[in-house]
């Protein structure tokens, strides 16, 4: 039996999937270029550990506050206008961060630039959505595995930039202002025009009547909306679990050297990487429905059994199984709420990623409470229970699958 030979993408739709990518990348090396930086700048400005905290929180509450905004910028510049344009923001204000005199200043700008980040990610996820539509195929995983990569770069320019003695406010101006010109460059190659001229939506800009929102807003749509923002808040809340809490665990519950304590971590996030590159093929092949399933029982069971048997290879083990198995919930909640039916270009987006960042602003604490309560071995069961609920709730994704053939 023969196989259908896929038609090739036009060569514009080529070079807007690697703008997407650019525009991903930019946004994860941007805040990674700030986050090393933390450590020097609470010295500088003698905070305390409330204070240190407090202004970090500032970064998710710009974010949430500004967020619901993302649609309108969307429908007003287009969607990959409005990423570069917040990432142009968001650069300006990681350049602030590095500016700061003052803990009021230092918060400010941590909240203007969460703010306009939020925007970056409505809009680039809604752009390489539009992209993904006119490639025939899913490849929004790999838009989010580049977001890892940029990370990894921005992390590695901070850690440069420290060995090399330069003041916070050189180093952050000088990635701000290299990754705001990238982000304008690679705007030339995105698509042209505003989301809605592409037809992307079931009602046209100014055609939204209150009768069309009444029942655009019913039942099965809330339903639906609360279902992929958990399934997206399991994918974060697991990401956010490895980053706080895996070192924390490792070292002070298994006491593993501080060293090993760090590689729980990098297991998470190398493991979540691979499934990103791997994810768009899966899905593919077997649906989104398929995928977050297999990934949402991947994780509880490995991140279970890391915490029923503490050891720790089995616990640095668990911390990867879970990072490869919550790799596509995100890109997946995205992709489904950006094609809800009835819903202006870049609503849902905009509302799953809003209420994705409430999640990933409780999660810290609420473990932390669990931790003070009970330990901290209890509180990381939120990361299999993530798993388990994106296990049952994986029916509202799509299970539409392409057809084998050859690209």
């Amino acid at each position: 039996m023969t196989k259908t030979k896929l038609s090739q993408p036009a060569p514009d739709v080529r070079r807007a999937r690697i703008a997407v990518a650019v525009l991903f990348l930019t946004n994860g090396a941007l805040f990674a270029n700030v986050v090393p930086r933390y450590p020097g700048i609470k010295d500088a400005l003698s905070l305390d550990n409330a204070a240190y905290g407090l202004g970090i929180a500032a970064f998710p509450a710009g974010a949430i506050l500004a967020g619901l905004a993302a649609a309108t910028i969307i429908r007003r510049l287009g969607s990959a206008r409005a990423a570069v344009f917040g990432t142009i923001l968001t650069a300006i204000g990681t350049v602030l961060v590095g500016f700061s005199p003052s803990f009021p200043l230092f918060a400010a700008a941590l909240f203007f630039a969460g703010a306009m980040d939020s925007i970056t990610d409505v809009g680039q996820n809604t752009h390489g959505l539009r992209v993904q539509r006119r490639f025939g195929r899913s490849i929004i995983n790999s838009f989010h595995a580049v977001w890892s990569v940029g990370a990894v770069l921005g992390g590695g320019m901070a850690a440069g930039a420290i060995a090399l003695g330069l003041p916070p406010a050189v180093h952050l101006s000088i990635s701000g202002t290299l990754f705001a010109v990238v982000s304008v460059v690679a705007l030339r190659y995105c698509l042209p025009g505003k989301d809605e001229d592409a037809g992307l939506t079931a009602n046209p800009v100014g055609t939204e009547t209150t009768s069309t929102l009444r029942s655009a807003l019913s039942p099965r749509l809330i339903i639906m909306v609360a279902a992929l923002v958990v399934i997206a808040i399991a994918g974060t809340l697991v990401e956010d679990a490895g980053s706080t809490w895996a070192a924390v665990y490792l070292g002070n519950n298994l006491g593993a050297p501080a060293a090993i304590a760090a590689t729980g971590f990098i297991a998470l996030v190398g493991a979540q990487f691979i499934g990103r590159l791997l994810g768009d093929g899966l899905v593919d092949r077997f649906g989104q429905r398929a995928v977050a399933r297999a990934g949402g029982l991947i994780t509880a069971v490995g991140m279970g059994t890391a915490l029923l048997f503490p050891t720790i290879p089995g616990t640095i083990a668990g911390f990867a199984a879970a990072g490869f198995g919550v790799a596509t919930l995100v890109p997946a909640a995205m992709q489904q709420a950006d094609e809800l039916p009835g819903l202006r270009a870049g609503t849902g987006v905009t509302v799953v990623s809003w209420l994705m960042r409430l999640g990933f602003l409780v999660s810290p604490p609420l473990v932390g409470l669990i931790a003070d309560n009970s330990s901290l071995r209890f509180g990381l069961l939120v990361v299999p229970i993530a798993g388990l609920l994106a296990f049952a709730l994986a029916g509202v994704l799509t299970n539409t699958r392409k057809s084998s053939g050859t690209a």
